[in-house]
């Protein structure tokens, strides 16, 4: 049976591209577009603060469709929820009725997202949810994934975290507590190659910045 197309949740960070391959290896959803709310007001994408010229060459190096759901700033969560509806009802009379997500244990997150898609035809897919993250976080590292830490939150990660490339050495220096896939918000990333990828994207650091309480670290495409 062939797997139904669906849209995958794009945060360019390694948690929705390690769930985007394991729909695609699992057979559960072949990916047919990314989905992603970026930032109007800085050209970047909204949480992570990856460049959109990243983000677009992430798309490029998957070779698939990218959506943009632009968003002001500041951002109220009645534009947030009237922008998401607009996109999600276009996705579904497109046929793309499943959108992939890389939760892995928040229930109130997950929760949200399925009482978000209800009733809009598009069904939701956790391919990760319920690993253990330890576990998880070696099986992408040692799975050729490739990604930088981009934001983190300074008050749970020491602000020189901000910039590192997410290894087993990145892994083993976490401070007891944190999260090896960050999934309580310590820190988010930005993947410069991953399985879905045809070829690896070149980056390099760029400025590190404190803004709104978080610590922002450039990713730069470059040739």
């Amino acid at each position: 049976m062939t797997p139904p197309r669906a849209v995958l949740s794009w945060s360019s960070g390694k948690d929705c591209a390690w769930a985007g391959h394991m729909a695609q290896q699992t057979g559960q959803a072949e990916i047919a577009a990314l989905l992603t709310t970026t930032n109007e007001a800085f050209d970047r994408v909204a949480m992570h603060g990856t460049r959109n010229a990243l983000l677009r060459a992430q798309a490029a190096a998957m070779d698939v469709e990218l959506i943009e759901v632009p968003l002001p700033w500041p951002c109220s969560n009645e534009v947030y929820q009237d922008r998401m509806a607009e996109a999600v009802a276009k996705l579904a009379e497109r046929g793309l009725n499943h959108m992939i997500f890389g939760d892995l244990f928040l229930e109130d997150v997950r929760t949200y997202r399925e009482a978000n898609l209800a009733g809009s035809g598009i069904t939701p897919l956790f391919p990760l949810w319920g690993r253990d993250t330890a576990e998880l976080a070696l099986e992408m590292i040692d799975g050729g994934l490739e990604a930088h830490l981009v934001t983190l939150d300074p008050t749970r990660l020491p602000a020189d975290f901000a910039g590192r490339r997410y290894d087993r050495a990145l892994l083993a220096a976490l401070p007891e507590g944190i999260d090896p896939c960050g999934e309580n918000g310590e820190f988010h990333t930005a993947v410069s190659n991953c399985p879905l990828f045809k070829a690896p994207l070149h980056v390099a650091p760029g400025e590190v910045v404190t803004r709104d309480g978080f610590v922002y670290a450039d990713l730069v495409p470059s040739i």
